[in-house]
């Protein structure tokens, strides 16, 4: 959503901004006061974020991956900066069909999409297991060698500050395959005071995903029929273009999916990726970028979008994600059990939840660039907002993850959303919306909460 700055001394006044001028009031905070942040520290930044006007400096602060150069050559004509690395966010352009062009090759073919980003964070000595149980949540001794589990690690607060995969390659030896926050500095400060004897960094360990239904088909390929054994989270060690691999029968899509975690990925990207993409050329394979449109549809989350480090898991369904019974204590749990306490009374620590929302307006084809607002049925002052939306070519609509007053939070309830002019049905108009169940589509391999939801057991027990 873009805005101008008002001339008026009124901080009541309303300021003119397409699409939200008739509900956004008090530009000179930078926020919607209507939206009850109480809960938070640092209120989420509802009017600054989205393009800037002014050239991007990018400077040896920022790294580009193993891949980047097989990313560009792939296509790639725009990128983000994620974990301090160039991220690939585009490789058709708008004019060519862009992102929706890229979902379709994801969900009826096979894609390769670089996430180097994803830094591998290496825990590893005699201590590993007993460390890594005192910074996550979920109990590290059900992950047996050669498998991986999703997990979050929380803050003193309950605070979700990293919501990574984690492989256990060993005995001793783990991998956190962090999401885009700086997991490695917060593992070596927790264990200055405890001292465990482990050692903790990031090690030359790169992956790639191979999304989509024929995503088995081309695994095989490279690497033998034994791949089609591997567990939903399994591991297993291999050879791509004669480089040493661990691949994991994992992704970011609800699709079909693997990700190829590239040993000394700095010295040998090219071998590896070059070998897929020859691999690749009967299935139709193509490189694409993380499709978001595909996580929002089955319910995955993105740190630094749907939750942070202010986010209990409790509030963005990840509540599974706490256990009842876990012999080990962990960073977080005293905070994390007295607000559980508090949900088994019947009562809400916490003023906003996250939902999932089917709403109107023209097709969003795009990553949005802002937080867009939203109203109750009245179309009245903003009192939420939309982290993740899309388009939803199976659904027929436009699907979205957003947070609301937990009064809002019903299957069913009418909502509005105030949409800027690319997709609004008419500009300054807010669209009908309604929470829904997550999540929007049903995932080939479905998660923990899930599976417990279909069994209607308690997926945190």
């Amino acid at each position: 959503m873009s805005s101008q700055h008002s001339t008026s001394s009124n901080r009541d006044s309303v300021i003119p901004m397409p699409g939200t001028d008739a509900i956004v009031k008090d530009f000179s905070t930078h926020q919607c006061p209507t939206v009850d942040q109480q809960d938070r520290r640092v209120p989420v930044n509802l009017r600054q974020s989205g393009p800037t006007p002014v050239e991007m400096l990018i400077s040896t602060r920022v790294r580009k991956s193993p891949f980047w150069h097989l990313s560009h050559q792939a296509g790639c004509w725009r990128a983000t900066v994620y974990n301090r690395i160039y991220h690939p966010r585009g490789y058709v352009r708008p004019e060519d069909g862009g992102a929706m062009v890229e979902y379709d090759s994801l969900v009826h073919d096979v894609t390769m999409w670089n996430v180097a980003v994803e830094r591998q964070i290496q825990v590893k000595g005699p201590d590993a297991l007993a460390f890594v149980d005192h910074v996550i949540t979920r109990n590290a001794s059900a992950i047996a060698p050669m498998r991986g589990k999703y997990v979050i690690l929380c803050n003193e607060e309950g605070g979700i500050i990293n919501d990574p995969v984690l492989l256990r390659v060993a005995e001793d030896e783990f991998w956190f395959s962090i999401s885009d926050s700086d997991l490695e500095l917060w593992l070596k400060g927790v264990n200055v005071g405890l001292r465990y004897n482990v050692t903790i960094g990031e090690i030359d360990v790169a992956p790639v995903q191979i999304q989509g239904p024929k995503s088995e088909a081309l695994m095989v390929d490279l690497v033998g029929d034994e791949v089609r054994h591997i567990p939903y989270y399994g591991l297993m060690e291999a050879k791509i273009g004669d480089r040493d691999v661990i691949i994991s029968q994992t992704g970011f899509t609800g699709e079909k999916g693997y990700e190829i975690y590239l040993k000394n990925a700095t010295l040998n990207p090219d071998d590896m990726w070059n070998t897929v993409l020859a691999a690749g050329e009967k299935h139709n394979l193509r490189v694409i970028a993380p499709a978001h449109h595909r996580r929002i549809a089955a319910g995955i989350l993105s740190w630094g979008q749907d939750l942070d480090q202010e986010t209990l898991p409790f509030q963005c369904n990840l509540g599974y994600q706490i256990p009842r019974q876990k012999d080990a204590d962990y960073i977080g749990r005293a905070a994390l059990e007295r607000v559980r306490a508090e949900l088994d009374q019947g009562r809400y620590p916490f003023r906003n939840i996250l939902v999932g929302m089917v709403l109107g307006g023209k097709p969003i084809d795009d990553y949005a660039p802002d937080f867009w607002l939203i109203s109750d049925e009245n179309g009245g002052d903003p009192v939420g907002y939309v982290t993740s939306p899309w388009y939803s070519p199976e659904l027929g609509t436009n699907i979205a993850m957003g947070y609301v007053p937990v009064e809002l939070q019903a299957i069913g309830t009418p909502l509005k959303v105030w949409l800027p002019e690319p997709y609004a049905e008419t500009p300054g108009v807010p669209v009908d919306a309604a929470v829904v169940e997550m999540p929007f589509r049903a995932s080939v391999n479905p998660n923990a909460r899930e599976i417990a939801k279909a069994r209607g057991l308690d997926a945190s027990s």
